[in-house]
Formats: structure tokens, sequence, C-alpha cells
């Protein structure tokens, strides 16, 4: 054994082969998922079918995607995480593959369900199985894996977007993600099991009742810090779906000003290696806090730009400072909000109860840009941020509380009650 959880191994993949396999998944996951927007014109093309065929079909892809959350991390309580692993990335790859075949728009459909449905088996169940890997490294570890993730979802407009410019069949990207699936799967299921410990993937037919899931939520800290995770989520991807028209019409920007800035929340999502090691060193609260703090200055500097006209080049000063600020926060919160979801569920349920939160996430995430469009409609995108910035003030505030309030007798009783 290592001094993580890993068995000795002297091979080329060396301390770090878990994790390559399972941020590779990752990687593959978010870059499926995300090449599908820039595609949705030549698939109106392709099919003969509207805006709202389209985006129906990516709507049921991330439906499936979220409903998949919590029966994933249930199996992996009762599999072991690498059989549920594998069998979703595989799944993946069978989606990809019916993608490749020219077929009628519901064959189409059909994929995509089959997609969401594989790729939402991984994430959950990949938080607990990395903790397993790397007790001791695991901020590190979960920072590295959504760096990647991240980049996926860089990288899928640029192959989108190089494949289209050059003349190639848009097929041919999903012929690419059916066979790294293929290969990754047979990778996590041959070559993780013998690098975990002995216990880890030795769980069948191991019954754990439904009502014990819900047992967490009675614990006041834990459900004060999944309210703080909700209040995150909702004020994230309202942002995030609403920054560029932000940008555009409240603080005035050009389209190609708010583009660029846009960019830039993603750009700086490379702090998750950094944030997510710090909380290894320092404590998860106190980073988890100073990232909220920085996530929501941020954003009411962003609201204070809207009044300020300072730019240079037509770059707003103010509004591109907080744009950083926003992607530095939440960027940096993401990887130890895992980490710390992860460490305040007992082991046996861990699986299912991060999949019961992360569908929770979601939800308040796909509501999110329906409230901000809905308020932006009816008053102005001013008041639609005023009221994301108030969610996360929120969320900030009960967080601060959760570091006051913390205490070693605490963690020792959770170590106690985990063993």
């Amino acid at each position: 054994m290592t001094e993580d959880g890993l068995a000795a191994d002297t091979g080329w993949f060396g301390r770090y082969d878990v994790l390559a396999i399972v941020a590779g998944i990752w990687f593959l996951a978010k870059a499926i998922r995300y090449a599908f927007p820039p595609l949705f014109d030549e698939l109106k093309l392709t099919f003969e079918v509207s805006n709202t065929a389209v985006g129906t079909a990516f709507t049921g892809f991330m439906i499936v995607y979220a409903v998949m959350q919590f029966p994933s991390g249930l199996l992996s309580d009762r599999i072991g995480p690498t059989r549920v692993i594998g069998a979703g990335v595989l799944t993946a790859a069978v989606g990809a593959a019916i993608i490749v075949v020219d077929g009628p728009f519901a064959l189409l459909v059909a994929a995509m369900l089959i997609l969401g449905a594989g790729t939402g088996a991984h994430k959950t169940v990949a938080i607990k199985l990395l903790a397993v890997a790397y007790p001791s490294r695991t901020g590190r570890t979960l920072g590295i894996f959504d760096t990647l993730g991240t980049f996926g979802g860089v990288v899928a407009p640029l192959l989108v977007a190089g494949v289209i410019t050059v003349g190639l069949k848009w097929r041919r990207l999903f012929l690419i993600a059916a066979l790294a699936g293929v290969l990754l799967g047979i990778a996590v299921l041959v070559r993780v099991p013998e690098r975990l410990p002995d216990s880890t993937d030795k769980r069948e037919n191991r019954e754990v009742s439904l009502r014990a899931y819900a047992e967490p939520f009675t614990d006041t800290r834990f459900l004060t810090f999944v309210i703080v995770t909700l209040g995150f989520s909702f004020t994230y991807n309202g942002v995030v779906a609403f920054l560029p028209l932000y940008l555009n019409q409240a603080v005035e920007t050009t389209s190609s000003v708010a583009s660029l800035l846009y960019s830039i929340i993603f750009a700086v999502s490379i702090v998750q290696i950094f944030t997510g090691e710090l909380a290894d060193r320092v404590g998860r609260l106190r980073v988890i806090n100073v990232t909220l703090v920085v996530a929501t200055v941020s954003l009411a500097l962003l609201l204070l730009s809207s009044t300020m006209s300072l730019t240079v080049y037509g770059v707003p000063v103010l509004g591109t400072v907080a744009v950083m600020g926003v992607g530095l926060g939440s960027h940096g919160f993401r990887p130890v909000r895992g980490v710390h979801l992860e460490a305040l569920l007992p082991e046996s349920l861990a699986g299912g109860g991060l999949g019961a939160v992360r569908s929770a996430l979601m939800g308040a995430g796909a509501i999110a840009p329906t409230a901000v469009g809905y308020l932006a409609d009816r008053t102005n995108f001013t008041v639609a941020f005023g009221l994301l910035l108030g969610t996360l003030t929120v969320a900030t505030v009960l967080a601060l509380g959760l570091l006051l309030t913390d205490s070693d007798l605490s963690v020792h009783r959770k170590r106690h009650r985990r063993q």
C-alpha cells in the first residue's frame, strides 16, 4: 500500500493511474455534453427540425443526467464504484456509437438520452472512489479531477468548430467519443480494482435501506451545508446562463467583449487544483469561506460595474475584475464542496448521499436560468443579478456560521462515527 489507499505499483501509470482514468472519463463526459450546443445549427440542417426540437432533446439529455445521480450513487454503495463507473462509460460509448449511424431525428434523441444516463453515472461515484483512493490528498485530487472536466467543456466547442471549418462530418466526433469510451471503460474495470483497497469493491448484495439515506439530513450542520451548496448552485448557474447578456445590456459592452469576458470564468478554473490542495492543508471550511466571500464580493462588484464607465479599449475595468473574481471564487469552491460533503457522510452512504445532494444541486441550477430570465423580462438584468447576489450572500453567511461553530470535537465525533 502507498501512503494513500492505493496498492503499491511501479508501473508507468505510477501513483496517479486511478486519477488519470477517472478524470479522463469525466473529461470525455463534459466534452460530449458541451459538444451539443455548438452543433445545434448542424443538427437543425441535418434533420430539418426547429430550435425547439433540438433544445428539447438537449433538455432530455440533462434531465436523464440529473436523475441518474442518486441511483448511481446508491448502486455504488451496494456493488462498488468501479462497476458503476465502468458500466456508465460503456453505456455512454453505446450512445455515442448510435449517433454515428445515419438515422432519423428520433434515433438521435434516443442516443442523447442514453448518453445522459451513461455520463450521469460518473461524477457522484467518482468523488467517492477518489476519496478512497487518495484519502490524504482528496482535495488536490478532486481539484485536478474538476479542472480536467472543465477543460472538456472548453475543448468541445473548439473541436466542433474545427470539424465544421475543415468540412468533416460532425458525426465523426461521436465515433471518436465512442472509441475513447470503450478504452476508458476497459481501463476502469481492469486496472482500477486491483489498485484499490480490498474492501472497496467487495460490496455485493449489501442492503442499505432507502430510509438510511435520509438520516444525514437530520443533522443540522449537514443540512446547513446542503443549503449553502444549493444557494451557490442557484447563483452560479444563473450567472453562467446570462452573463453575456448582462454584460451587453447592463454594462453596455459589445458582444465580442462580452464573449471574451465570459470565457474568463472558465479559463480561471485551474484554481481548483490549488484550492483543493489548500483544503487538505488548512481545512475545508476555511477554504470554502474564502472562496464564497471572493465570489460574493466579486458579484457585488459586477453589479456596481453597471454604474461605472471606466473602460480600456472598450473593456470595462471593474467588470473584468469582477468576472475574474466570480470565476476564481466559484471554481475554487466546487472541489472543496465535494470533499466536504463526502467527509460529512458515513462511508456506507457516501455514494447515494452524494447522489441525492447532487440531484438537488442540479435541480436548483436548472431553476436559476428561468428565474433570472423571468426577472430580466419583467424588470431588468440588474434586478435579476441582485437576486443572485442575495442568494449567494445568504449561502456565504451560513458557511461562515459553520466555520465559527466548528470544533475539533465535532471532527473527532465524525471520524469515530465513520470507523
